[in-house]
Order: C-alpha cells, then structure tokens, then sequence
C-alpha cells in the first residue's frame, strides 16, 4: 500500500469513526465527544485529501506531520489524562481512564510515522536501483 492509499484508508476510518461517533459515543470503549468526533472528521477529510488529490510527497508530509501529532496526543494522555479529556470536551477522568483512546492514538500516531518513513526509505532504494542500471 503506498502512502496515499493510507491517507485514502485512514481517512475513511476516521470519518466513519467521526460519524458513529455522534451515535455510539462509547463505540469500542473509547470516549467521543462531540469535539472528539469533529476532530475525527477533520483528520479524516484531511487524510481523504491528501490520499486523492495530493502529491506523493505531500501526503508523505501530511502522513509525517499528522504521526507526530497523534503520537504526542497518545503521550499526553498517558501523562496528562486530564488535559486531554479537558480538551476533547470529557468531564473529569480517572488516571487510565482514556487508555484506549491513548493506545489508539498511539498506534495511529506511530503507523502513520512508519508508514511515511519506510515510503521515503523505498523511493531512495528505487532512485538508487535505477542509478545503478543506468550506469551498468
């Protein structure tokens, strides 16, 4: 699967999780609130755009960008639970309470930094192969 086709994957994932959400806010124990689920949406229609009308590079950057931003929030929620369920519009939480948002965070955050890593490590290699060959 190349970088866009995870933004296109991803994408839908988070815009479908953005729309249950408003109907199943406990869907697989995790806590969506409204802001939570509008979030999603925008995530979402954000990985849509770059996994269809992006380049490669951007959606590599968007990919990069987006990783690191849901990699720091699954963090953050482990360290400050209470900060994150202020900012998702949650009452007051006990300590592992959004555990599994933060490990969804988490593995959303580190799949997309993988991902837009390993795609930059195969260009090179394709680069480098096709350098190789014209010499040769």
């Amino acid at each position: 699967m190349t970088i866009k086709g995870l933004c296109r994957f991803l994408g839908w994932l988070l815009a479908l999780v953005g729309i249950a959400g408003f109907f199943a806010p406990r869907l697989l124990s995790l806590h969506l609130t409204p802001i939570h689920n509008i979030v999603h949406l925008a995530s979402g229609a954000l990985a849509l755009y770059f996994g269809y009308a992006g380049s490669m590079a951007a959606a590599r950057r968007f990919a990069l960008a987006f990783g690191l931003g849901y990699l720091g929030l699954g963090v953050l929620g482990f360290v400050a639970p209470a900060a994150i369920a202020a900012l998702i519009g949650h009452p007051p939480v006990r300590t592992n309470e959004l555990a599994p948002d933060n490990a969804v965070h988490l593995v959303l955050g580190g799949g997309f930094m993988l991902a837009s890593a390993a795609r930059v490590r195969t260009a090179a290699r394709a680069r480098e192969a096709r350098s190789v060959v014209r010499r040769g």
